[in-house]
């Protein structure tokens, strides 16, 4: 099958909340909605209605399979670099590691390597408010007003936590100053606390949205600091990541990313078509119309609520802590998990995360991108599969490796059009 099969992926959600499309078409975060998947010929058929077979392995995920052979196709081309990671029940099936993680030191990328996240860590956001309304802390329906102070009167007692974790806070944040470099993390935390009080009421509370505001994630992650009396991502690292043994991961400062050799370096296209490592030239943006200017490296750590660095073990073990109760209790679990905005006609919303029935079974999945950044990982609940895909540089088909990574482990072949 040639790479244009797999291009289902409707482009005009690539700006939803299930990822942004920071990075450009190619290596945007993007839900599976738009996609729709049929038959394939390795595929085991079963009889309407019934489960998939949890024991199975399918040919396609193994080592030489179909997912494998065309991962390596990308590399060969110049496509890919990164990393990508199956397992099944907690156990590796296949791993991956192409291309360098710092060109410059000649450093490769390898399964123990920590990506930066983009979009794709704002799910530990949700994973932080819950735990702490599991403890009785706050409360989903709580206004904004009753944690955080100095927003609008509308803001403040209008919009609700609920809101915010399912994007449907109608709220708006005007464009941020790209080209401004951080020094430092007080000074990015006090960035964020004032730029929060910025954000304005231009939608109904409660209304389906699509649109990626900064505002629904960034908003969490300063009520959880007001809770705790933490910054975001001391508590994130201690309650998340610690609990669920990521060694690997973290909320790295720019001056770490220089240094720290277990780090990918983001490598992205500037003007006249050259390829720069972003954290080493601070002084050059993206010119994508998706990132305008846009370097990831400016920020020194990354926004309260967003991001964070993993390797590819590391969110295997996210994704197995978070549907195994591991992080939350299961009647909390359950809570996070829940479907709520309907999005396509297959895809939801829930807190933090996109939700799509594909064949059958749902498949729990968050995207991000930003210049040089691409990242995704998938949970296949049903069947104890959970997918890792993390890249490096630009004008990776992230979108279509998502979607051969479903069907190696579904065996729905996805198709063009929307659909179940």
């Amino acid at each position: 099958m040639d790479s244009n099969s797999v291009r289902g992926v409707d482009r005009r959600r690539l700006l939803r909340w299930g990822g942004l499309a920071a990075a450009g078409v190619a290596s945007a975060g993007v839900s599976l909605a738009g996609t729709s998947f049929a038959g394939t010929r390795e595929r085991v058929a079963r009889a309407p209605g019934a489960s998939p077979d949890p024991d199975r392995i399918p040919p396609a995920t193994l080592p030489g399979g179909a997912y494998d052979r065309y991962l390596a196709g990308l590399a060969a081309q110049g496509k890919f670099s990164g990393v990508v990671l199956l397992a099944h029940r907690g156990r590796t099936v296949l791993s991956r590691a192409y291309g360098l993680a710092d060109r410059e030191r000649e450093i490769p990328n390898s399964e123990a390597t920590a990506f930066n996240l983009s979009s794709a860590g704002k799910p530990f956001s949700a994973v932080a408010v819950l735990q702490l309304a599991q403890q009785g802390r706050l409360h989903l329906t709580d206004p904004v007003g009753r944690h955080l102070t100095g927003f609008p009167k509308d803001v403040a007692e209008r919009v609700t936590i609920h809101h915010l974790l399912t994007g449907t806070s109608g709220l708006y944040l005007g464009a941020q100053d790209r080209d401004r470099v951080f020094r430092s993390r007080r000074e990015v935390h006090d960035y964020y606390e004032r730029r929060a009080r910025q954000a304005r009421l231009r939608g109904i509370p409660g209304a389906p949205s699509t649109v990626h505001a900064e505002p629904d994630a960034l908003l969490p992650a300063l009520i959880v600091q007001a809770v705790t009396g933490k910054t975001y991502w001391d508590h994130v690292e201690e309650n998340i990541f610690r609990r669920c043994g990521m060694t690997g991961a973290g909320f790295y400062t720019t001056a770490q990313w220089l240094t720290d050799p277990r780090l990918a370096h983001p490598y992205m296209t500037v003007t006249g078509g050259a390829t720069v490592d972003a954290v080493r030239h601070l002084d050059q943006g993206s010119p994508s119309p998706y990132a305008l200017g846009v370097n990831p490296g400016r920020v020194f750590i990354d926004a309260p609520g967003d991001g964070g660095f993993a390797s590819a073990r590391d969110l295997a073990r996210f994704a197995g802590a978070l549907t195994g109760g591991k992080l939350l209790n299961r009647p909390w679990t359950d809570v996070l998990l829940a479907a709520r905005t309907p999005l396509g006609p297959v895809t939801f919303g829930a807190y933090g995360i996109v939700m799509d029935i594909v064949d059958g079974q749902w498949v729990y999945q968050r995207s991000g991108g930003n210049p040089g950044v691409g990242a995704n990982w998938s949970v296949y609940p049903q069947t104890g599969w959970t997918g890792v895909i993390l890249s490096n540089a630009e004008g990776v088909p992230l979108q279509d490796i998502i979607a051969r990574e479903t069907q190696a482990v579904t065996g729905a072949a996805p198709m063009a059009g929307a659909g179940g």
